[in-house]
């Protein structure tokens, strides 16, 4: 009976000894999968966070067109409104249809049909003079229109001479245009200011 006790003890003390080796081995295992699974997450959100950080959207050509189409419309606009504002700074249009009437004036002097050659009244320098001195004259009023009185009464004076000295007026087409510009260039009453020229447009509207 002795001997079975003394036997007895060592195999208990093993099989704690085993037992506990064997908790210690689980243990383990779990705390390494736990360890790696906590590893890949991290691995993911970090790989997610750098692609999300260099993801950089790139930039659509639709957006590029429309902002360069814009950057053109404003620029247009810009010129537009700057031609504009020197346009109501002199007497444009009667300076246009004085230039176009002097050269109606000059070229209906000069039509050539094969040997025949198209000219009333006087002939001589005149019929060119005059129509240069209407076009230099416009061009005058348009870019020094302080002396926009002057030059007008001298052109509408040319304009109504060349009834007699260019072809009858450039066949009355001249002649009414370079009248009527001359009119305009006369009666031209100064530079608007941006008020005024806005009033004016409305009424007008």
């Amino acid at each position: 009976m002795r001997d079975s006790a003394a036997n007895g003890q060592p195999t208990d003390e093993r099989g704690a000894a085993e037992q506990e080796d064997t908790v210690q081995k689980t243990s383990l295992l779990a705390l390494s999968r736990r360890s790696r699974r906590a590893n890949e997450q991290s691995d993911h959100t970090e790989s997610g966070v750098e692609t999300a950080e260099f993801a950089v959207p790139a930039p659509e050509t639709g957006d590029a067109d429309n902002s360069e189409g814009a950057e053109m419309t404003e620029g247009a606009e810009k010129k537009r409104q700057g031609f504009k504002h020197w346009r109501r700074q002199r007497p444009f249009i009667g300076g246009v249809l004085a230039v176009l009437g002097g050269i109606e004036l000059f070229f209906s002097g000069q039509l050539d049909l094969g040997n025949m050659q198209i000219q009333f009244g006087i002939e001589g320098l005149q019929a060119t003079v005059v129509p240069i001195a209407i076009v230099v004259l416009a061009l005058l009023s348009i870019f020094r229109p302080t002396h926009h009185v002057f030059y007008g009464i001298i052109a509408l004076v040319l304009a109504v001479y060349s009834l007699i000295g260019v072809n009858l007026g450039g066949f009355i087409i001249g002649m009414l245009l370079s009248t009527i510009g001359a009119i305009l260039i006369v009666a031209w009453m100064g530079p608007r200011g941006p008020k005024e020229s806005e009033a004016a447009e409305g009424e007008t509207a």
